[in-house]
């Protein structure tokens, strides 16, 4: 019997509280590997380059970039299964639609409130979708395709991407 090395997972949130849960839950399945774990888009970039994951578990509210900004710049330069875990992607949400209309596989929605209990409670909705995720077939998202305006006024910090990023 042939062994399938593990999915390997980098978990991209800026509370380290829930990138704390996240590598907890997603480390406890034997068939995931957490690989790395970033606080916000441009530390993401970086462990991508080094790390090589097959999956991509991305907050959308982050310091100098959010989560739907990068998603689309990755699937333009990287493509990757995104799983988007945040409490502003609910069902129907301008801001998951968004998301997924970007190239993201699935989203589950954080809980609002009791966030460390709220998340261990969804453990096996979030493995299930990173494993889906994982053997979802990705590639580049043609500009077109994404047709979300741009926020009205980013804030200076969200402005472009990194370098390396764009």
């Amino acid at each position: 019997m042939v062994k399938r090395r593990p999915i390997r997972v980098l978990v991209v949130d800026d509370s380290a509280l829930m990138r704390q849960v996240l590598v907890h839950i997603l480390g406890s399945d034997p068939r995931l590997e957490v690989c790395g774990q970033a606080a916000d888009p441009y530390e993401a970039w970086r462990v991508i380059q080094t790390e090589s994951p097959d999956v991509i578990t991305l907050d959308v509210e982050m310091p100098r970039m959010d989560g739907v900004t990068f998603l689309e710049k990755l699937m333009r330069r990287r493509p990757l299964p995104v799983v988007m875990i945040s409490t502003l992607t609910q069902h129907g949400a301008e801001v998951t639609l968004r998301a997924l209309d970007a190239g993201a596989i699935d989203f589950v929605p954080k809980p609002t409130a009791n966030l460390a209990q709220g998340t261990m409670s969804q453990a096996t909705e979030i493995v299930e979708k990173v494993v889906a995720a994982a053997a979802a077939r990705v590639g580049p998202i043609e500009q077109e395709r994404v047709t979300s305006p741009p926020r009205a006024s980013p804030s200076p910090a969200t402005r472009g991407a990194p370098a390396q990023c764009a």
